[in-house]
């Protein structure tokens, strides 16, 4: 995977031309460490682009290393082999060229600005942007993607990617984020428009009265424990007394409740990594969690305790698996769990915005209550 510019990359496109002081706020910010789920991620990216770039069959790159993780038969059938199903739908006859992970940039338009497209292609008079996406917590749209976007327009001014957008009607952002897929068809023209509006961004980023605004493009941005407009949101909201606070206000905050969780948690992130290295933080220090028992040699313990019980049966435990953990044990026989010896039964209910998808959870008891009051 190519490094990402300390400008603007792909991923942080929508944030800067949003936000364009948010990249001299991000300079400020010390490298963030990686997590397993960003590893993961490009586990499977640089599973896919050695499939595609040798022609490989897609069972062959199970054990494929990056760090320590591997790519299991699980990978393989749940992301990459639905992932390349995709790119067979987009080419049923095998006539796309494409180029893999390529570095795409802006030459002298746009100095230090790159980053890295996960699959160029050109399909008779359409050029295609395909975007692997393999976290399943927030689903990410093609229409207007400025990720998908910037790919595209940096692909247009690279000497090795070009030749996908000579002579074509249209710009196709794909994004494939297993088991799903989603296309947007936009034109040429669209993407220079926002190849202006990018420029745009990064040239106002470079003064000290850049634009500061926050929305969602704040999820991932690693400038949210400095950030003053974050810092001024969670002063507000706890200066406010319950008391006065009334239903549109409450709507209001909790639009705004996701972006202060994750603040919360990357300022204690922040924290933790300034103290471990040795950056005084008044009032704050670190100390070891609560420390779990556990057993020095497992063997060695049964043995010293059927000595002391003599009761081999009361040393262990066992439990049935979950349907989830059976359903993967049959799968690798090429079985299926029977429907009927399973329910799903809801712990309860959470509180979500009214464009989430789900259906409402029906007040029956209160409901009952209300209706039966009415008959007294």
């Amino acid at each position: 995977m190519a490094k990402h510019s300390a400008i603007v990359g792909g991923s942080t496109a929508s944030r800067v031309i949003k936000c364009p002081a948010s990249v001299a706020l991000c300079a400020k910010m010390p490298p963030k460490p990686s997590s397993k789920y960003a590893d993961e991620g490009t586990l499977l990216h640089n599973a896919i682009a050695e499939i595609l770039e040798k022609d490989m069959d897609a069972h062959d790159i199970i054990g494929f290393k990056y760090k320590e993780l591997v790519v299991t038969e699980e990978l393989l059938e749940n992301k990459i082999i639905p992932a390349l199903q995709c790119l067979d739908d987009i080419d049923p006859d095998c006539e796309m060229r494409i180029s893999v992970e390529s570095e795409v940039d802006f030459g002298d338009y746009l100095p230090g600005v790159f980053g890295s497209a996960d699959v160029i292609g050109k399909l008779k008079r359409s050029a295609k942007v395909i975007d692997w996406k393999f976290g399943s917590g927030v689903i990410v749209e093609a229409e207007e993607n400025h990720q998908g976007m910037f790919y595209a327009a940096a692909a247009m001014r690279t000497a090795k990617t070009k030749w996908a957008f000579e002579d074509v009607d249209e710009v196709e952002i794909i994004i494939v984020q297993p088991p799903e897929m989603r296309r947007w068809v936009t034109t040429p023209q669209r993407i220079a428009e926002f190849e202006m509006q990018l420029s745009l961004a990064v040239k106002e980023a470079s003064r000290k009265d850049a634009t500061i605004k926050s929305g969602s493009h704040c999820r991932w941005c690693a400038a949210k424990p400095t950030c003053p407009l974050m810092t001024g949101a969670v002063d507000r909201a706890t200066q406010l007394a319950l008391k006065d606070l009334n239903p549109e206000m409450i709507a209001i905050y909790l639009k705004k409740a996701d972006v202060l969780e994750q603040w919360v948690a990357d300022l204690r992130s922040l924290a933790h990594q300034m103290v471990e290295s040795d950056v005084r933080v008044p009032g704050f220090k670190l100390v070891a969690k609560r420390a779990m028992r556990q057993w020095i040699d497992e063997q060695q313990a049964e043995n010293v305790l059927m000595d002391l019980t003599g009761n081999h049966n009361e040393l262990f435990t066992t439990k049935l698996i979950s349907p989830a953990q059976a359903e993967k044990l049959l799968k690798k026989e090429k079985k299926e769990l029977p429907k009927e010896i399973v329910v799903a039964i809801s712990s309860g209910s959470t509180l979500v915005e009214d464009s989430d998808p789900r259906p409402a959870v029906l007040q029956i008891g209160r409901q009952l209550s209300a209706a039966l009051s009415k008959l007294n």
